[in-house]
């Protein structure tokens, strides 16, 4: 361990757009806020392609090079961006100790978490190619669903997420094929009833991904198998997307915070506040809902201005 502890008075675990958000709000505001970047510098939004649904951009931006302009405005205000990522805290005490890399050690007035979460994927080698070449693979409907207006798309996923995104999909496409692994769905009644009404949503039961195919660049088709005969099929398709569900990044914090059933951080309603004084919650590490860049933003600036609130609170 470190001999020399660092004394920071904002520190910010993440850096998608609820973490350079927040950071950009506790510069101006002369907290001095030093932010770690994490394993995904920029957070989710580095896999996307093109985002089309953030305000200010008329012609699209990429999401890495949004991440990067973000990134830019918090450094002009004075945030300390750096590598790194927390491995451990301790949150027990008002003056909050957190690790970085293991061993170097830093005692925060405040922390703001925006360590976000990570979409589950199937595991696939075609699905991880896909996605990293943004040539058809996506865990969000309502981010990507608009480019494959008209065309047909694969959907992976039996729960109310997964039916969510196949109706919504169904607004945009020409017909959205559901693969369910097992017999059944997992959603609610309500759900499966109006995936099932919806004409142009083909439900496949018992059935499995066994192929991401495609010409290198962009996928063409689903090769998919009948899981109590083995026979496989290929389905013609644009467009495949993973909706079995995310892990919110917050396995660190779960000694200290209140966590829901699936791992995600329980804020005070309508704020950025956790039950730890002084600890704060801001983007997709506390939301299962929403889920997007925007709504992230706007609780990066909540924390921000709960964060500097209670620093005057103590004065």
């Amino acid at each position: 361990m470190s001999d020399t502890i660092e004394k920071v008075k904002c520190l910010i675990i993440g850096s998608g757009p609820a973490g350079y958000t927040a950071a950009i709000y506790a510069a101006r505001a002369n907290m001095f806020p030093v932010l770690y970047q994490g394993t995904q510098p920029g957070g989710q939004l580095t896999t996307t392609n093109e985002v089309e649904n953030f305000p200010g951009y008329p012609d699209g931006v990429t999401g890495p090079e949004m991440m990067i302009q973000l990134q830019e405005q918090a450094k002009r205000f004075g945030t300390d961006v750096r590598d790194g990522w927390v491995t451990k805290v301790d949150f027990s005490r008002p003056i909050h100790k957190v690790w970085v890399n293991d061993t170097k050690e830093i005692h925060c007035e405040t922390v703001i978490i925006s360590t976000g979460a990570s979409a589950k994927y199937l595991g696939l080698p075609s699905e991880q190619h896909y996605l990293q070449m943004g040539g058809g693979v996506s865990a969000c409907a309502v981010c990507d669903g608009f480019f494959y207006r008209g065309q047909e798309v694969v959907i992976v996923g039996a729960g109310d997420s997964a039916c969510e995104e196949a109706h919504y999909l169904s607004k945009l496409c020409k017909k959205v094929t559901m693969l369910v692994r097992s017999e059944k769905f997992r959603a609610s009644k309500i759900m499966e009833a109006r995936v099932r009404k919806t004409e142009n949503i083909e439900i496949l039961l018992n059935t499995e991904t066994i192929e991401v195919k495609g010409d290198g660049q962009v996928v063409s088709s689903i090769l998919v198998k009948e899981r109590t005969t083995g026979k496989e099929t290929e389905i013609t398709a644009t467009g495949f997307f993973v909706a079995i569900g995310h892990k919110p990044n917050t396995d660190i914090f779960a000694d200290y915070l209140k966590l829901d059933e699936t791992g995600y951080i329980i804020n005070v309603p309508g704020r950025a506040l956790t039950n730890v004084e002084g600890v704060f919650v801001a983007g997709d590490a506390a939301d299962h809902v929403y889920r997007q860049a925007i709504t992230a933003a706007g609780t990066g600036c909540m924390a921000a201005l709960d964060a500097e609130r209670y620093l005057a609170s103590k004065e």
